[in-house]
């Protein structure tokens, strides 16, 4: 039976509050023209719509969050030019950072008394002598915002006006953030902002993972509405209420001149005349949308091909059968010395190596090559790529004075070019933790919860807070702009809910035998291929984009057109032999063409009369097909549940590895036309009720539940919480203090140095150090574990860590160490493709994450598992799912011990300006400023850095006494 709705059913008017900008100068105000000013505050007594029944609110002031940097990331061009010139700030912008950033310092001597020092109420309502202003775009619904942080309280007394009052916000919010993001989801982001080589590169790299037309969008929305019954159409009615909220605040702001500056910078409308258009909203654009934060956060596996080229350079050095083994040993499927979320041993076997696998499509060796996207460069585009290395030309527009401090402010892009990097290897930017312990391991008998997603560092955030209330509809939290009709992540009248990447396989890699119609003999570039014995044409889509300079963004013209081909088992990827006869290898990914259908379980989420317990949370979590971790609290459970549409593989087929397009190897049920198949039960999805305790940081769901990519080994970051969370549940008394200190505590640890550290020192101190040098960095090295391995302030305001010899020594130690330890056993080619699956290093002040450098999330991917395992190993100790050999010294301990000293006296000697060599926020030398965290300005206005954190971006507190 075909199933793709799991598993039920499928899943004007007063302006934006804002105030006048602060700190501002006698100067900064002389630039705040007529026509550029905020709208003026509407006075909380100005407004008293009819209000919907009145909510219970069962946390009792016991429920906490935060998101940095503040609540409005939207700005005029007269705020941006103050940010820009005189470091002022638009009202909310940036007052949850502070107290963000202060929690590293704070932590150690947290309360539950203190909290609120470090996080919001997040109670339902605002109370009436905190109402800093109410809007009411409709007669049915009003914008309530705080004093405090700005956050908006939509209340409806119909749905219909809930819904409205919620695009409404959003384009007061995040108008430019929806924009820019709706064209990054369409593969417009050139010719929306600009050409810049960045921009560029993000656009190669996410359009080919979720193509469409625009006939594709509606046909997803029609599915929704046509195949959901009831609340596919409830769900598609919000949306649209939604859109037409958003669009009402972009035709009020475009009048009323207060619109985002950055239409203004990058040429949408003229500052002067008003002149221009910003284009109308569609729902479609939220299925635009909702590609691009799956493909950021809800995807899994992929990569087949690549790994199918590191097992046959494993097998070329060492032999089928042992190449096979030692290959596998990394990939470490289903690792037993792994940390779990489900730690009770219960097993949910899915993604596992079948033992004789079928229809595998190995490519011959040497024929493998990438599909090729852009083609017809002209201009700028035709004189570098962002691959290329090369800088690319600049043509800066003429533009006045008063504008030019802003000019090129987008000439690096809007996002990093590797954005959406590692879909291909399948080790996705997957984030964000959770830690939650039993009424039965509390202090107060309730569940505690701390918990969050961890979605980069971005100014506008990418996510927005809010709260819903109207019809159906009764909740607090976060949700991505431009898909905010419902809350996300967050809470209920007596329940809260959060998610971690989970990432397993949902995603798999086909051969098709390519073909031409006349009968001629193929080749690898042919644009016809087999299906179910037919020769049949791909379909080849296109997107032409052009851009010429703005006073954002100074590339000089160009453009150039990405053209992927779409075969019934997905895109094209890659071409190669088979045996001889070419082949191309096309990428199924079980939620494409389902970009949305995921909206029937957040709105069930979000519905007070559906989720009652866990047994409904669960429930509702399961109509969400991207591949999630869901958590759950209230006053009496705690529970888990992963989501996603697991495809029901043909038996003995290997996902790890390129399948034959034959009918026999497809999906169970498999129909191509809207891409549906048979997923596995809820039942067996990793789940669980009222454990004493989960973590999850995107590692190991359960015993049985394949590894999707080479990152669930020995050592992952998620044993930062696990040993902690376990530690205080085993003595019981757990408070919301207690488990935020033991998150924060885990957010500034060095993983390789409380993880992998001690088993290194044991190799060297195998012996006496004899040499000074050396003797001294192994001093220091244990003097920083001594003192928990950190990388945080001696205190706040300090900008040093308390060992930063021993810091610096291990971020230039790791890499080398590795190298030594692992190149000479493997041999060059099968290292350079092993590490090409899993990188070795995510050090804080490492380019990486989804923000590039200064991005906060750390550790995630790394060979710190691989080390721990050899080393334990030539120590001989015992080891759970050894490595395939001993590397290190070849398995002799003396050796080992020579090479780790030797890059240990490598590293020692490096200074800290090669180790840090600084960047356009830091100079060259400063270890702190390197770890910073930094947000990435996708608008005008910009912040200031802050202390590494390795947290969720938007974090809960919560701990319910009460329940319905």
């Amino acid at each position: 039976m075909r199933r793709r709705i799991p598993r039920t059913t499928l899943n004007r008017v007063p302006s934006r509050t804002r105030g006048p900008l602060r700190r501002v100068t006698a100067a900064a105000a002389l630039l705040l023209t007529a026509g550029l000013l905020s709208p003026l505050t509407t006075p909380a007594a100005s407004a008293a719509a009819d209000e919907p029944v009145p909510v219970t609110d069962y946390c009792k002031g016991q429920c906490s969050d935060i998101l940095p940097p503040g609540a409005n990331g939207s700005a005029t061009l007269a705020e941006i030019l103050g940010n820009k010139l005189f470091g002022t700030q638009p009202q909310h912008a940036d007052d949850q950072l502070g107290p963000y950033d202060a929690l590293s310092s704070g932590y150690p001597s947290l309360t539950d008394d203190t909290l609120s020092n470090f996080f919001n109420d997040s109670s339902f309502g605002v109370p009436d002598d905190q109402v800093a202003s109410v809007t009411r775009p409709r007669e049915d619904v009003t914008i309530t915002r705080d004093k405090k942080n700005g956050v908006p309280h939509i209340k409806g007394s119909t749905r219909y006006g809930t819904e409205f009052g919620a695009g409404f916000a959003a384009g007061q919010d995040r108008m430019w953030l929806i924009d820019l993001f709706r064209h990054i989801g369409r593969g417009e982001l050139t010719s929306f902002a600009g050409g810049a080589l960045a921009n560029q590169g993000l656009e190669q790299e996410f359009w080919p993972q979720a193509p469409y037309t625009e006939e594709d969008l509606q046909k997803q929305v029609d599915f929704i509405k046509t195949q959901g019954g009831t609340r596919g159409q409830q769900a598609m009615d919000d949306a649209q209420a939604y859109i037409d909220g958003l669009n009402a605040y972009r035709v009020k702001s475009k009048n009323g001149r207060y619109f985002p500056g950055e239409y203004v910078l990058t040429g949408k409308v003229d500052a002067i005349t008003n002149i221009g258009e910003i284009q109308p909203f569609k729902v479609t654009d939220m299925i635009a949308l909702a590609s691009v934060v799956g493909g950021l956060f809800g995807n899994g596996g992929g990569g087949e091909v690549g790994q199918a080229l590191s097992l046959m350079q494993a097998q070329e050095k060492y032999g089928v059968q042992k190449g096979t083994e030692v290959w596998e040993s990394f990939r470490g499927r289903d690792d037993p010395e792994a940390v779990s979320t489900i730690h009770d041993g219960t097993s949910f076997p899915y993604g596992r190596k079948p033992a004789n696998a079928r229809g595998q499509a190995m490519p011959d060796k040497g024929s493998v090559q990438t599909e090729q996207v852009v083609y017809d460069r002209t201009g700028s585009a035709a004189t570098a790529s962002a691959k290329s290395g090369d800088s690319i030309a600049k043509d800066p527009v003429k533009t006045t004075k008063k504008l030019k401090p802003l000019q090129g402010m987008y000439d690096d892009g809007v996002l990093p070019a590797d954005l959406f990097a590692g879909n291909e290897s399948g080790t996705r930017k997957g984030m964000s933790n959770a830690l939650l312990v039993s009424g039965a391991r509390t202090a107060s008998g309730h569940p505690v919860a701390v918990f969050g997603p961890q979605t980069g560092y971005f100014a506008p955030q990418l996510l927005m807070m809010q709260e819903l209330q109207g019809p159906g509809i009764s909740a607090r939290g976060v949700s991505f702009a431009g898909v905010g009709m419902y809350i996300q992540l967050g809470r209920g009248q007596d329940y809260s809910w959060s998610a971690t990447s989970a990432g397993q396989d949902i995603t798999d890699t086909y051969a098709v035998q390519l073909c031409e119609a006349d009968g001629s003999t193929p080749t690898k570039q042919s644009t016809s291929y087999l299906y179910h014995g037919t020769c049949t044409p791909m379909e080849k889509l296109e997107k032409k984009n052009s851009w010429k300079p703005t006073v954002a963004d100074s590339t000089a013209a160009g453009s150039y057109r990405m053209q992927v081909f779409r075969t019934k088992y997905g895109i094209v990827t890659h071409r190669a032999t088979v045996g001889g006869k070419p082949v191309a290898y096309a990428a199924l990914r079980s939620t494409y063409r389902h970009e949305a259908d995921s909206i029937i379980g957040f709105q069930m989420l979000n519905d007070p009369s559906y989720v009652k317990d866990a047994a409904s949370f669960e429930k509702a979590a399961q109509h969400i097909s991207y591949a999630f971790n869901w958590f759950y609290a209230d006053s009496r459970d705690i529970a888990y549940y992963n989501s996603g549409s697991n495809p029901v593989r043909a038996a003995d087929v290997d996902g790890s590895m390129p399948v034959k397009a034959e009918p026999a190897y497809e999906w169970k049920d498999f129909d191509p036309a809207d891409n549906t198949a048979a997923y596995t039960p809820p039942d067996q999805h990793p789940n669980s009720v009222n454990q004493d305790f989960y973590i999850s940081w995107n590692n190991k769901q359960a015993k049985g539940f394949g590894a999707a990519n080479f990152s669930l080994g020995a050592v992952h970051r998620a044993d930062l919480l696990n040993g902690r969370v376990k530690k205080l549940a085993e003595q019981g008394g757990v408070t919301r203090a207690s488990l935020t200190q033991a998150m924060e505590e885990a957010a500034v640890t060095d993983l390789r140095g409380e993880q992998v550290l001690p088993e290194i020192l044991k190799v060297i101190r195998s012996k006496p150090v004899d040499d000074p040098a050396q003797a001294k960095a192994v001093q220091q090295l244990e003097a920083w574990l001594k003192g928990g391995a950190q990388r945080n302030q001696t205190s706040a305001g300090s900008k040093t860590y308390a060992h930063p010899d021993a810091v610096r020594i291990m971020d230039a130690w790791w890499p080398l160490l590795v190298e030594a330890e692992f190149k000479p056993g493997l041999g060059d080619d099968l290292y350079q493709a092993l590490t090409g699956e899993l990188t070795v290093d995510e050090a804080p002040s490492a380019g990486h994450g989804p923000t590039g450098s200064h991005a906060g999330s750390s550790f995630q991917y790394g060979w710190w598992g691989y080390v721990d395992k050899d080393l334990r190993s030539v120590l001989g100790q015992p080891v759970q799912g050894k490595l395939g050999a001993q590397y290190c010294g070849g398995g002799d301990l003396s050796a080992c011990r020579e090479a780790l000293l030797k890059t240990l006296t490598t590293a020692a000697a490096k200074p800290a300006t090669e180790v840090y060599p600084g960047d356009d926020t830091c100079k060259a030398g400063d270890q702190w400023c390197a770890d910073t965290i930094v947000h990435r300005a996708l608008g005008g206005i910009t912040h200031r850095s802050m202390q590494w954190q390795n947290r969720p971006t938007y974090q809960q507190v919560v701990e319910f006494p009460a329940h319905r």
